[in-house]
């Protein structure tokens, strides 16, 4: 099951969402241009291993990704969630907010297995941070969900409860896989989400909104 749309509206332009899109969709599309060997250098330089741990190769790996599935599902759930966050902080708010968000699932992942010699890519830590934010703001706004089973279909379900699921499947899966991570093999860097999520949720708390969104709040409310 995958969002695709929330009821949420915002009332600005989401500037630094749709450059965040743009820059990770470049970088992956110049990962691509690369061949094989050269391409998995890149990733060895760029990405995030927590063996040699470094604040630079926290930053760039943010804007790789592994795949296409990797980059779309990340830019769709970007899209559906950054909008709101970047319409209450503002723009250059919005984009410390979410590059701090990257720094916390960084640091999530690299306490788990600090020793770790796998590189880790993704921009999901930060927009879990991003997911985390939006469960705090708008805990009640309607997600419309697809899923598929023989046949698609759709349904829409509370912003809380479709967040709290993809939290509690991060936090089961990443113990699970706990025994991959001390073995050195690679995969989904679950605990990089959890990081994320739970800095996202505390770090909304430390910015301060827009006076029209507290308008907006208080008028509703």
């Amino acid at each position: 099951m995958i969002p695709i749309h929330d009821s949420q509206r915002s009332f600005s332009k989401p500037y630094v969402t749709i450059l965040l899109i743009g820059l990770n969709v470049l970088a992956f599309l110049f990962e691509l241009s690369l061949d094989p060997y050269t391409r998995n250098d890149f990733i060895a330089v760029f990405g995030l291993v927590p063996e040699r741990f470094n604040w630079i190769s926290v930053a760039t790996s943010m804007f790789l990704h592994g795949g296409w599935m990797h980059l779309l599902g990340n830019m769709l759930f970007l899209w559906v969630f950054g909008d709101n966050i970047e319409d209450i902080l503002g723009s250059g708010k919005f984009l410390l907010f979410y590059l701090l968000c990257g720094v916390g699932a960084a640091v999530g992942q690299y306490l788990i297995n600090p020793d770790s010699r796998v590189p880790m890519v993704g921009a999901s830590g930060a927009i879990a941070g991003v997911m985390g934010a939006y469960m705090i703001k708008f805990p009640h706004a309607r997600i419309t969900m697809v899923g598929w089973f023989i046949f698609i279909f759709s349904f829409d379900l509370p912003a809380w409860v479709v967040l709290m699921y993809w939290f509690a499947l991060q936090f089961f899966s990443g113990f699970g896989a706990i025994s991959d991570v001390s073995a050195q093999r690679g995969g989904t860097a679950f605990f990089a989400h959890i990081g994320g999520f739970i800095a996202g949720m505390a770090l909304i708390h430390l910015f301060k909104t827009r006076d029209r969104y507290r308008l907006r709040r208080d008028l509703l409310w």
